[in-house]
């Protein structure tokens, strides 16, 4: 066997780098019964061990060289959600950035930000955030501060696909050999920025539909492009759906100041309502923190609280047997309305 790196991928095969030039590539029959779930499977950054297979031009991945990190979000689709149980989708694997991609038109969403940064440091991503069509934007500057209280401690770009604003700065962001990963909605300009960086049209793309400003899937696959300063970018198609993936912990990075204040309050288990000596509640009337954020890092604290329900075997079972009881008693409730 040979080392390989996943450089495409589709559905049932995929497309990897090695020495003998780019190959396609599928999992062999032990590979993908071993497997437990579809995280297992190699995606593109993936380092695989293959077996090149010179007479029809393929290989055979073997296996699976360990991850040092790989960003994933909650599957939104399947069998394990159909039947109520978490499965995580891996993106993209062993990177150096994610490139959150953001609109500045109807895209802007601080709020879906927060939970890309959250994916991020959750995946031991340093993220990164180009805030893209800057030169449709008349409120830039507001939004980029806006965006920099969102994402604290992360850098925020301000940039132009169409006019090449920002673009040298997002340059200077990927160093030769680093590999990185376009994230963000369809619509947002992700391939366009592809094409500056490249000095080329190389990506098609589409225009957004005007009644609601909203993209078109461009993009159909992942797929791994070599810059012309030799770093790496996997460009990923629009994700419709942000679905957190990690532990409740994994909020303290993007929403540092929130943590800070909920440590800080009287008792640990401090629900942030009517508890007295409640530091959060405190700050929120003093108005140094934002209603809106609050609300944000409390929804994806009990979506990430509510994740762990489902990874659990026995809780899972139990908040199963929960509704199964309320949908007994909404239907005896109904059948007592009609008698």
């Amino acid at each position: 066997m040979e080392p390989a790196r996943v450089i495409a991928g589709q559905r049932e095969s995929c497309t990897v780098s090695c020495a003998q030039g780019e190959l396609r590539a599928e999992v062999s029959g032990r590979y993908r019964s071993e497997c437990e779930a579809r995280s297992d499977f190699p995606v593109v950054g993936d380092w695989v061990a293959i077996v090149p297979r010179p007479r029809d031009g393929w290989a055979t991945i073997h296996a699976l060289i360990p991850r040092f990190n790989a960003f994933a979000r909650r599957a939104s689709t399947g069998w394990s959600a159909r039947n109520g149980r978490a499965e995580a989708q891996v993106v993209a694997a062993n990177l150096d950035v994610a490139i959150i991609v953001m609109g500045l038109d109807r895209d802007f969403n601080v709020r879906r930000l927060e939970r890309y940064v959250t994916l991020s440091w959750g995946s031991g991503v340093q993220p990164l955030v180009v805030l893209n069509k800057a030169d449709l934007c008349e409120e830039c500057e507001s939004r980029v501060a806006e965006t920099e209280k969102a994402a604290a401690g992360v850098t925020v770009l301000a940039a132009s696909a169409e006019t090449g604003q920002g673009i040298g700065a997002l340059h200077a962001c990927l160093r030769p050999a680093a590999t990185a990963a376009l994230l963000g909605s369809s619509g947002v300009g992700k391939s366009t920025l592809i094409n500056r960086l490249l000095g080329n049209t190389r990506r098609a793309i589409g225009a957004v539909r005007e009644d609601d400003g909203r993209g078109r899937h461009t993009t159909t696959h992942r797929e791994m492009i070599i810059l012309p300063s030799g770093a790496l970018l996997i460009d990923n198609p629009g994700m419709r759906e942000v679905g957190l993936w990690g532990a409740e912990d994994d909020l303290d990075a993007s929403f540092a100041d929130v943590a800070a204040l909920a440590r800080a309050c009287r008792f640990s288990d401090c629900r942030h309502d009517t508890e007295p000596g409640c530091m959060v509640r405190a700050a929120l009337q003093e108005g140094s923190l934002d209603e809106s954020r609050f609300e944000g890092w409390h929804k994806l604290q009990k979506e990430l609280a509510h994740l762990a329900t489902l990874e659990d075997p026995r809780a899972r079972e139990a908040h199963r047997q929960l509704w199964k009881s309320r949908a007994k008693m909404q239907k005896k409730i109904r059948k007592d309305m009609r008698a």
